[in-house]
C-alpha cells in the first residue's frame, strides 16, 4: 500500500496560473480599484485565477476585520502538522477507479413593479401576486376551513430568530460565527444573510460584488479566497451571487455544495424562470420583497446542513422499519391515487418512511435526494404545518427548476405530529381529489394499526451491530438496480457517548467531512483512508458498491479496523431490507400520466394565487 500523509490540493492554498496582461489585470490593479470603490480593507495585492483567488487575509476583509476564534479539530491539524498527527494508508489513489459523488408583499405603487406583475401574469407564472393574503383568504386556499397558520408564523418570529436578524455586525460575536452565508443580486442588492440584517451588511455585500465584477472584467471567475483562518467561496447562479465565509476546515467543494442548497431552496419558492425574468426586467430589483418570511426556512436549512450528514453524502436517511410494515404502508399509498398525482411521500420523525412514484416519473427521471432534503426542511421549518391541511405550490429544482408541483401536506397523528403525508400533484385544482387520497390513506393505516407501529419505530444503536470498538458509522450503498431509479440512501446509528453533546457531535461530523474531502479530492481522490486521531481512529472506504465512513476507539489498529468493517458489512447486508427502501413501488395515474414528466409544463406553470410564500 502507498503511504499518504499530506493534505490534498484543496487544502494547500491558491495556485496562480494566469500572468497579468491587458485582459487579465494585475493584483495591484485590483487592490487599487477596490480602494477607489471605497473599500479600504484590502491593503495587500490580491491574486486571482480562473479557479481561485487568494491573498494574505481577504476573508478578514469581507467580514470587516474578522477575528473569529480558530476552530480546531483534534484530528485535523494545520497542513504543516498533518504528518505528525496522523497515519494514513491508501489502497488506491487513481481517480479513474474512485467514486466521485459530487453533485412581504411587494409595494405596488411603482410603475416598474407594476410592469413586473404584468410580465409575470402574461407568462403564466406567479411571483408577486402569490404574496397577497387577501387572495389567499378569498379563495379559501392554504389551510382549508381556517386562516393559514403560516401567515401567523411569518409575523410571530421566535426570539432566537429575531436575535440573529438584529445581531450587531460590528460586534466580535458576529465575527466569531463559524460560518456566514450571504446572498445578493448581480447589482449588489442584499437578499439574505445568515447573521445580521441585510441592511447593515449592504456595504460588505457591495464589496463582494465589486470583487466578483472586477474578476469577471478580466474574463475570469472568482471561485474561492483563502486566508489563514477563513475560506471564502463564491457561487454565481444566474442573477444571484452566493458567498460563504467559513472558519471550519471544510473543503471548497463542500462549501460550494452548501451554497447550492441555499440556491435550490430559493428556487423551490420562486422558480428559476421567475427569478430570471424579474432581473431581466429590473436588474436592481429587491428580491427580499418576494422572500419576506422565508428567512426561517433558509436559516433552518443551514442549521441542518451543519448538523445532518445527509447533505454531506447527498443521500436520504430512511427510518429503520420492518420490511413487511414498510411494504404494507407502501401498498396503501399505492392504492390511494388520483389523476396527476406524481409522488406520495410518507415522513416519520424527520426521516423518510416510504415513497411511491408515478410510473412515468420512474421511466423519465427520479426524485433527487436534494429535492427531498428541501421538502423535509420545508416541513420542519414551522410548526404551523401541524395545524391542518396545507395546499401550496412548490418547485423541485433538480426535477424541474422552472415549474411548480402542488403539494398537499398533512400530519396523520395529531397532536404528536411525527408522521407527515406529502402528496405532490401537477394539477393546481386537485386539492379535494388529493385530500380524498389522504382520507383513504389515513383510514387504511388506522385499520392496520400502522400509526402505532410507526410510533414505536426507533433508530438503532451501534451496540446492536455487535462490533467491538465501533463507535459510529455512515454507510451509503451504490448497488441498486438501475431500473428502479430509487433515491440515494444511507444508514447511520444514533450518536452515543462519547458523542452525546452537541459539541462532540459537531466534532465527529467535522472529522467525517475531512475524510469525505480526502476521498472526493479533485486533485487526488482516494479509495481507502486509515486516519489515527487523538481521540478516535477513523477509516473511510469507497468502492463501486458502497461508500463507508467508520469511527473506532483510538487504539484500534488498521488490521482490527478492517476486520470490524467486514463484520459491519455482513450486518448491513442482513438488515438491508429494514434499513433501506429497496424496491420503491409505483403506480399509474392514467389517463393523464404525461403531466408527471419533466416536459409536462402546462399545469405546473399556470398562473395562480395560492403561493407558498403567501403562507409565510
Amino acid at each position: 500500500m502507498e503511504r499518504d500523509s499530506h493534505q490534498e490540493g484543496e487544502a494547500q492554498g491558491v495556485n496562480i496560473c494566469d500572468p497579468p496582461n491587458e485582459s487579465n489585470p494585475s493584483a495591484d490593479t485590483l487592490a487599487t480599484s477596490l480602494s477607489l470603490l471605497g473599500n479600504h480593507m484590502f491593503p495587500d495585492p490580491v491574486e486571482k485565477n480562473d479557479c481561485s483567488t487568494g491573498k494574505d487575509d481577504p476573508a478578514q476583509s469581507l467580514l470587516s476585520g474578522v477575528k473569529a476564534e480558530e476552530q480546531h479539530l483534534d484530528a485535523e491539524p494545520r497542513p504543516n502538522q498533518v504528518a505528525n498527527m496522523e497515519t494514513e494508508e491508501t489502497a488506491c489513489s487513481n481517480s479513474s477507479e474512485c467514486q466521485n459523488n459530487t453533485s412581504t408583499q411587494p409595494a405596488n405603487g411603482g410603475t416598474e413593479d407594476a410592469a413586473i406583475n404584468n410580465d409575470q401574469s402574461d407568462s403564466g407564472e406567479f411571483v408577486v401576486t402569490m404574496l397577497a393574503k387577501a387572495k389567499l383568504e378569498e379563495q379559501g386556499l392554504g389551510v382549508k376551513g381556517r386562516s393559514s397558520p403560516l401567515l401567523e408564523a411569518g409575523t410571530q418570529e421566535s426570539p432566537a430568530f429575531m436575535s440573529h436578524r438584529e445581531e450587531d455586525v460590528t460586534a466580535d460575536s458576529w465575527r466569531q460565527h463559524r460560518k456566514h452565508v450571504f446572498v445578493l443580486s448581480e447589482a449588489g442588492k442584499p437578499i439574505y444573510s445568515r447573521y445580521g440584517s441585510e441592511e447593515a451588511l449592504s456595504s460588505t455585500m457591495g464589496v463582494m460584488m465589486a470583487l466578483v465584477s472586477f474578476v469577471q472584467s478580466g474574463d475570469n471567475i472568482i471561485r474561492s479566497v483563502y486566508s489563514e483562518q477563513h475560506t471564502v467561496v463564491f457561487l454565481q447562479k444566474g442573477p444571484l451571487v452566493l458567498v460563504c465565509v467559513s472558519s471550519s476546515r471544510q473543503s471548497e467543494q463542500q462549501l460550494r455544495g452548501e451554497l447550492l442548497y441555499v440556491y435550490y431552496q430559493i428556487i423551490s419558492m420562486l422558480t428559476q424562470a421567475s427569478i430570471s425574468r424579474i432581473f431581466e426586467h429590473k436588474k436592481n430589483y429587491d428580491l427580499r420583497r418576494l422572500l419576506a418570511g422565508s428567512e426561517k426556512i433558509l436559516d433552518g436549512l443551514l442549521n441542518l446542513v451543519d448538523s445532518d450528514p445527509s447533505f454531506l453524502l447527498v443521500a436520504v436517511h430512511c427510518l429503520p422499519l420492518a420490511s413487511s410494515l414498510r411494504d404494507s404502508i407502501s401498498q396503501i399509498l399505492q392504492k390511494a391515487i388520483t389523476p396527476n398525482l406524481v409522488f406520495s411521500i410518507l415522513i416519520a420523525k424527520n426521516q423518510l418512511l416510504t415513497i411511491v412514484q408515478e410510473k412515468t416519473v420512474i421511466e423519465d427521471t427520479r426524485l433527487e435526494p436534494s429535492d427531498v432534503h428541501l421538502l423535509l426542511n420545508l416541513i420542519g421549518a414551522s410548526s404551523a404545518f401541524q395545524a391542518g391541511e396545507i395546499w401550496t405550490p412548490i418547485c423541485l429544482p433538480l426535477f424541474n427548476p422552472d415549474c411548480y408541483f402542488y403539494a398537499y401536506i398533512s400530519y396523520l397523528d395529531p397532536p404528536e405530529c411525527t408522521v407527515c403525508l406529502l402528496l405532490l400533484s401537477t394539477d393546481k385544482e386537485a386539492f379535494y381529489a388529493v385530500a380524498e387520497c389522504k382520507r383513504k390513506i389515513e383510514e387504511a393505516m388506522v385499520a392496520q394499526n400502522s400509526l402505532s407501529l410507526i410510533a414505536k419505530a426507533q433508530s438503532y444503536s451501534v451496540s446492536q451491530v455487535g462490533v467491538s470498538d465501533l463507535r459510529h458509522f455512515m454507510y451509503k450503498p451504490f448497488d441498486v438496480p438501475d431500473n428502479y431509479r430509487q433515491l440515494s440512501q444511507f444508514t447511520s446509528p444514533e450518536m452515543e457517548a462519547p458523542y452525546s453533546s452537541e459539541e462532540e457531535k459537531m466534532r465527529l461530523l467535522d472529522l467525517y467531512r475531512y475524510m469525505h474531502s480526502r476521498i472526493h479530492s479533485t486533485s487526488r481522490p482516494l479509495k481507502l483512508i486509515y486516519h489515527v486521531a487523538e481521540r478516535e481512529t477513523l477509516l473511510a472506504w469507497v468502492t463501486s458498491k458502497f461508500e463507508l465512513y467508520t469511527c473506532f476507539s483510538p487504539l484500534v489498529t488498521k488490521a482490527c479496523a478492517i476486520t470490524a468493517i467486514t463484520k459491519l458489512l455482513r450486518w448491513i447486508k442482513k438488515e438491508e431490507d429494514r434499513l433501506f427502501i429497496r424496491y420503491p413501488p409505483k403506480y399509474s395515474t392514467t389517463p393523464n400520466p404525461s403531466k408527471s414528466s419533466r416536459s409536462g409544463k402546462s399545469d405546473q406553470q399556470d398562473s395562480t394565487d395560492n403561493g407558498f410564500l403567501s403562507l409565510l
